[in-house]
């Protein structure tokens, strides 16, 4: 209720729902739009003009009187041009713009709400006649709302006003946009909130119970993301239950209000795009989307789909309608009546000002003693999901166009009951075994996890009908199906559907097989998503990727127990697991997973993936009974090893790298040792180094290592999945569950976060944290 619902990029997504009781309308959920004026508008609207620079000012740039005259002059929005609305062109790593922007205000009356809206990538500072609103840290946002104080307003002046805003870009796009406005005081809100009684969250449902005065609210959002069923796990479809009950035993009269907009549907807030109502077989809809539909066109990490339709589904019955219209007249109407009084059935919107309101009501009539319930559906079409080697493809649920969205939406109807029954089995599954393997916080956090993991992907079959799996890298890249993001995921999918493991790692084999890809190592990824037609990455991670794919193709075989997927890939194993035995026990310079923290040469924690590379290609060969070249490639993993641990001893512990003294690393890549039980590392090397660790703990975890206080939490978890008892876990764990509760950064689980402020330093909504269930995974394996 503190504000509109957002997608991770930080683009609004709005969902808004209330509840009127006896003619009282409670918001349990999203915020209501503001109706704004622009007094200075943002590029949207019209590409406005300001001085700038690119050279440091002298002090006082930022002051309402500064002599800015010889400045350039340009059109906003400021940036790289591969950023939306760019008319002047500031690009480039570690670079700045200066800004400054002139605007007027006329019959100024302080009572009223201003607001000052701003966009930035990356380091953002902004002043209002001098005065600092805003100061960031290393990050990037999209039309980021700041109500005004009374102080700042004082800052307000009839006739000329100065914003002067200063960016600075660490690397890659680049960007700034900002505007002020005023609020309009004539619309109706839903300014009463609800009393939120508790939350929890499970695998595949959020639980919420609201107290709305007289009435209390439960209220369920389930994402039907069954693992083991691939036709759930892809439709786009979920659900939102209710049901409501009388605390004093009286009958009020009740009705439930769902809304969204077509800003569901678009990337860029100024996108034209068409919303209608329509009805199939007993389900009423309201569907919206862009006009264009320009289908798996656009690509890049922080952009929203805009091909495709928004849907809002409400099943026929008594007190049931859906409608569309004004978004403030359809507010109106339910707070007068309890009603949408809507008889539109068709919307163009040009403008983001003119967004309608796309609503669900169940007029749940009197609701006394006995609660009274129901459910609605919401979900998204994207028409085509991905372009695969030059191909666009549908999700797997479409089963190559047999299926429709509305044959979808009927099937999750006529299903509820069942589906809801197998999602609260899955929750159970996922809660109780991460709490045998390692404790009730282990176990909240794989609950909380589960779902940011899944919708991370998008699953569908290429034109042989092989599964696909693709990852997006969001919020570090935008590269699809990356390996090394395949790599710390895998013990979710491992543990319950090694299909889906497979069919994130068949591409990269059938990329080399292909002959496109021709090196002795895996390609890093397959394109910038939804474009999945080759590698796009600038640097090669040789070591790095031989070994997360020839590692994951001996998980796979293990747990199966049998070759069946590896036989076919074999020569293309061997070529890899070669690469890591000449290259691998002593790497050059080489990119790795960690690279956001820079590379080094003789990287530790690098020649243990190579040599578990190597360990895991032997077990395989074993399994297919080629018992020679097992045991010709366990000797040279077990002589990689011992040598390893002479090059990394520094004593009561094992260096970051060979060369550098006084330094350590999370050695996470030795947890398949301790899986697999082959005591390749000699003196106890596991149990030297978590010993260590432990000394290094700050109050939000354990740092990746000893060049920065900031982690990965991902690694944690598989370094935690090395203690030898629960007591030892649970010290690993416990901070990391402090860090997620108690965080600052309200971003969707970061697995990139500062350990001694709890607060993010990058990567937010990514798949990696599959990697929590590394824990469980050695549980059931061991």
């Amino acid at each position: 209720m503190e504000g509109s619902t957002e997608h991770w990029t930080s683009a609004k997504k709005p969902l808004l729902g209330a509840l009127r009781v006896d003619g009282k309308v409670y918001r349990f959920l999203g915020k209501d739009k503001i109706n704004l004026v622009p007094i200075a508008p943002m590029t949207n609207v019209e590409h406005w003009e300001a001085a700038y620079t690119n050279s440091t000012p002298s002090n006082g740039w930022q002051k309402f009187q500064f002599d800015d005259s010889s400045w350039k002059k340009g059109k906003a929005a400021f940036g790289s041009h591969d950023m939306q609305r760019v008319h002047t062109e500031w690009k480039g790593n570690d670079t700045d713009i200066y800004i400054r922007r002139e605007f007027d205000i006329n019959n100024l009356d302080l009572a009223e709400e201003f607001y000052l809206i701003y966009s930035h990538d990356d380091v953002f500072e902004l002043y209002l006649n001098g005065e600092q609103l805003v100061s960031t840290d290393l990050v990037w946002r999209d039309n980021v709302y700041l109500k005004l104080t009374d102080a700042a307003k004082k800052k307000l002046r009839n006739g000329k006003n100065v914003i002067a805003a200063h960016c600075h870009n660490t690397t890659g796009g680049s960007y700034v946009d900002f505007g002020l406005f005023r609020e309009k005081k004539d619309a109706v809100k839903f300014s009463d909130e609800a009393i939120q009684k508790s939350v929890d969250v499970l695998a595949t449902s959020s639980y919420y119970t609201f107290t709305c005065g007289p009435v209390e609210l439960d209220l369920v959002f389930t994402a039907p993301q069954l693992i083991d069923d691939l036709d759930l796990l892809s439709t786009p479809i979920n659900y939102i239950s209710y049901r409501v009950r009388a605390l004093d035993q009286k009958g009020h009269d009740v009705q439930l209000y769902m809304e969204t907009t077509p800003e569901l549907s678009i990337n860029e807030n100024n996108q034209p795009t068409i919303a209608r109502t329509l009805s199939k077989n007993g389900i009423s809809y309201v569907e919206a989307g862009t006009i264009d539909q320009p289908i798996c066109d656009r690509k890049g990490d922080l952009i929203c789909a805009d091909w495709g339709y928004a849907y809002l589904a409400s099943i026929n019955g008594v007190g049931k309608s859906i409608g569309l219209g004004d978004y403030y007249k359809m507010k109106e109407s339910f707070v007068k009546n309890g009603s949408l009084n809507s008889t539109i059935t068709k919307w163009t919107t040009r403008k983001e000002e003119d967004n309608p309101a796309m609503a669900y009501v169940h007029n749940l009539g009197t609701v006394s003693k006995d609660s009274k319930e129901g459910f609605m559906m919401i979900g998204y079409d994207d028409i085509y999901s991905i372009e695969y080697m030059y191909e666009k493809r549908m999700g797997y649920w479409k089963h190559d166009g047999k299926v429709t969205i509305f044959d979808a939406f009927e099937n999750l109807r006529d299903n509820y009951q069942s589906v809801m029954e197998r999602c609260r089995a899955l929750d159970t599954m996922i809660y109780d075994d991460a709490e045998r393997a390692g404790g009730k916080k282990y176990a909240e956090i794989c609950s909380a996890a589960y779902r940011q993991v899944m919708s991370a992907h998008k699953l569908f079959t290429d034109k042989e009908g092989n599964l696909m799996w693709f990852s997006k890298e969001n919020n570090s890249n935008g590269c699809v199906n990356t390996v090394d993001l395949t790599y710390p995921s895998a013990p979710l999918f491992l543990i319950y559907n090694p299909d889906l493991q497979k069919a994130m790692m068949t591409s990269i084999f059938e990329y080399s097989a292909s002959g496109r890809w021709n090196k002795p190592f895996p390609a890093h990824d397959l394109g910038t998503y939804p474009i999945a037609n080759g590698q796009v990455y600038g640097g090669d991670m040789p070591i790095e990727e031989g070994g997360n794919m020839v590692i994951l193709a001996a998980a796979i075989s293990k747990i199966e127990r049998n070759v069946d997927y590896v036989k076919k890939y074999w020569d293309i194993l061997t070529t890899w697991t070669n690469y890591l035995v000449e290259y691998g026990q002593d790497p050059e310079n080489q990119l790795c997973t960690d690279d956001f923290a820079g590379h080094w040469a003789h990287n530790a924690n690098l020649s243990i993936k190579a040599i578990m590379g190597v360990a895991g290609y032997s077990e395989m060969a074993r399994l297919l009974g080629l018992d020679d070249v097992a045991n010709k490639y366990a000797a040279i993993a077990k002589n990689m090893a011992v040598k390893w641990e002479e090059m990394a001893n520094e004593g009561d512990h094992y260096r970051l790298a060979f060369d550098r003294k006084n330094t350590w690393s999370q050695k996470y890549n030795m947890v398949w040792d301790k899986m697999w039980n082959l005591n390749l590392f000699p003196n106890n090397v596991i149990e030297k180094e978590i010993k260590y660790y432990q000394t290094k703990q700050n109050l939000y975890g354990l740092p990746l290592d000893s060049r920065k206080e900031y982690t990965k939490s991902d690694w944690i978890m598989w370094t935690a999945a090395m203690a030898p008892d629960q007591n030892t876990f649970e010290k690993f764990i416990d901070p990391l569950y402090k860090y997620i509760n108690e965080t600052e950064s309200r971003v969707p689980i970061s697995d990139w976060h500062h350990t001694d402020s709890g607060k993010w330093v990058g990567f937010k909504a990514r798949s990696v944290i599959g990697g929590y269930w590394m824990q469980v995974l050695m549980n059931k394996v061991r």
